[in-house]
């Protein structure tokens, strides 16, 4: 059986609210496996963080770069939030926002592309990492396009325009750019980064992470002591409940609270095509270091 740490039970606890006895119990019963214990949690009803993912943050930028019918964001990542704040990182993470509207999201090729300043995007992070101290890397890149029609982009907590930790792209496609098109597209952006979608309809939905929902909900339903036909109908219920919370066309469009998202599209004789969602740092696990060990390490003693 893996090791139940008192670090992984307080991960636990951080990410479901649930006991600290009632998270060691829930690792226990999975050999330490922290989704599926999340899950035991959810089935016993302990747990009120459904789809909590379990985020760290790591420090550095996102930015975004538009053109006609086009668009473009990056994510760089350094060690510390002091970097965020150094200009000439931001100067130089737009720059690869620009570069990847050139000549597109693949990394090696974006890594290849020449900046303003002669140096390549991968000679450009080299210079930054000698100047400032820090280790950095460009992490990834998405770049949309429409045959005609709008992609916009919006960026969240802005430290200058196009660049700061949350960035969206929105693609809508329409029979021409308008300043209305151009304003919905920006409310699109605005939208997913405030409710965080992860698919834009029913038929993107991860068909595992469907089968993993549908599962806990049925654990759930059973529990009720309702006959198997009333649960099914519960479950299918639930299910539409899923789809509006993790899928963009079926989301409540957060301007009016009341509309769905796909509506508001259809009402403005657009599509919308593909949307990308950047948070920073999203997935990145920090590795957690022991003080009092690296002190001894650092002094020559064992701890």
């Amino acid at each position: 059986m893996a090791e139940i740490t008192a670090a992984l039970v307080r991960e636990m606890r951080e990410a479901t609210g649930a006991g600290m006895m009632d998270c060691k119990k829930a690792l226990t019963e999975t050999n330490g496996d922290k989704e599926a214990a999340i899950d035991w949690l959810r089935k016993k009803g302990l747990s009120q963080a459904a789809k909590k993912s379990s985020r760290v943050a790591a420090e550095g930028l996102v930015a975004v770069a538009t053109a006609t019918n086009k668009a473009a964001v990056v994510e760089v990542n350094a060690e510390t939030d002091f970097v965020a704040r150094n200009e000439a990182f931001q100067a130089a993470v737009q720059q690869i926002a620009e570069a990847a509207l050139e000549v597109g999201e693949d990394l090696d090729t974006l890594k290849a592309a020449k900046l303003p300043s002669g140096r390549t995007v991968a000679d450009e992070l080299t210079h930054l990492v000698a100047t400032i101290g820090e280790n950095m890397t460009l992490r990834r890149a998405r770049v949309l396009t429409v045959p005609s029609g709008v992609v916009a982009s919006y960026v969240h907590g802005a430290l200058r325009p196009g660049v700061g930790r949350i960035g969206v792209l929105a693609a809508i496609e329409a029979p021409s750019e308008t300043d209305a098109l151009v304003t919905l597209g920006r409310q699109v952006g605005m939208h997913v980064a405030a409710t965080r979608p992860t698919s834009l309809d029913v038929d993107g939905v991860d068909a595992d992470a469907l089968e993993r929902e549908r599962s806990v909900l049925v654990e759930q339903a059973r529990a009720s002591g309702k006959p198997e036909n009333i649960i099914e109908k519960m479950v299918d219920g639930r299910i539409r409940k899923f789809y509006e919370e993790v899928v963009l066309l079926e989301q409540v469009w957060v301007h009016d609270g009341e509309s769905r998202v796909k509506k508001v599209i259809e009402k403005a004789g657009a599509k919308l095509v593909d949307f990308v969602r950047f948070h920073l740092g999203e997935g990145i696990e920090k590795q957690e270091s022991d003080f009092a060990e690296e002190v001894a390490k650092a002094s020559g003693q064992k701890k």
